[in-house]
């Protein structure tokens, strides 16, 4: 077990394998260890740095009273620097791939490739994000909410809603979906409330500043929203491909790890130095 300072935070992170380095962002409430697929399979050709984010696992809670996802990506920052790492591949899926993003254009000429996965450029690109975000789950109403009922009634609540909304296939098998309601269960209601709250906030960064190869990567079950975004993403990034992980939904790196982990070791290997 590792932690380092990483701005005003002890922060946990693992390294596995030697060779170039490649940092993997987990996606929000759960913890680094829905890598641990990619850690076993990339660990043998490069060093692979994982890592809790800023209220989740164990890196845990912190004392500022809100987040923001520019915090998480000074967090990353923070980190490499103090890691002495130079010129990581990063890959970061959802709550991750929004970090990857804000890292990415804050930072363009420290990375090597960047990989985007089941993730979002922005809280309120679509007409189905602004009548999620603005007319049926309101961050005004939901906060509340989840405050009233609680971590376990709200995770409850949350899956409900996301099966009715994007379907069963968008969250995984069950074995998928019991590990991210105990990972969700283990995360402190105030810092469940931030986090959540960052999410919310998330604003469209300048990708046209991404100047390194660029993978988006969508599970083929993914929202109909989040493959609209994938599109975008590819026109505003100069050097961007993207690709289908099958049989996947929102966490095509659990569902389909195979596929997931073929589909970046190909982008690598087209972009070696």
């Amino acid at each position: 077990m590792s932690k380092i300072m990483a701005n005003d935070i002890m922060t946990y992170y693992e390294i596995h394998g030697k060779g170039d380095p490649f940092i993997f962002i987990h996606g929000g409430l759960v913890t680094s260890t829905m890598w641990q697929s990619q850690v076993n399979y990339f660990s043998k050709f490069y060093k692979v740095i994982t890592y809790d984010i800023r209220g989740h696992g164990k890196t845990g809670i912190s004392p500022l009273r809100k987040y923001s996802i520019e915090l998480f990506a000074d967090d990353l920052k923070k980190l490499i620097e103090n890691l002495n790492i130079v010129k990581p591949i990063i890959c970061g899926l959802s709550l991750g791939g929004m970090i990857a993003q804000v890292y990415a254009t804050k930072y363009p000429h420290d990375l090597r490739a960047l990989i985007l996965s089941d993730t979002a450029i922005s809280t309120s690109l679509t007409f189905w994000d602004k009548l999620m975000v603005y007319i049926l789950f309101p961050k005004w109403i939901m906060i509340p909410t989840l405050r009233l009922m609680g971590v376990r009634n709200f995770i409850k609540f949350s899956f409900w809603i996301a099966k009715i909304t994007r379907g069963k296939e968008w969250i995984g098998n069950n074995e998928i979906e019991e590990y991210e309601r105990n990972e969700m269960l283990k995360i402190d209601k105030k810092e469940y409330l931030k986090i959540f709250s960052a999410i919310y906030d998330f604003k469209l960064q300048d990708l046209s500043k991404i100047n390194i190869p660029t993978l988006v990567l969508n599970g083929e079950n993914e929202s109909k929203s989040v493959h609209h975004h994938a599109k975008v993403m590819k026109n505003l990034i100069p050097n961007c491909k993207s690709a289908i992980i099958l049989n996947a939904g929102h966490t095509s790196n659990l569902e389909n790890p195979e596929e997931f982990n073929k589909a970046l070791e190909k982008f690598l290997k087209m972009h070696q130095n």
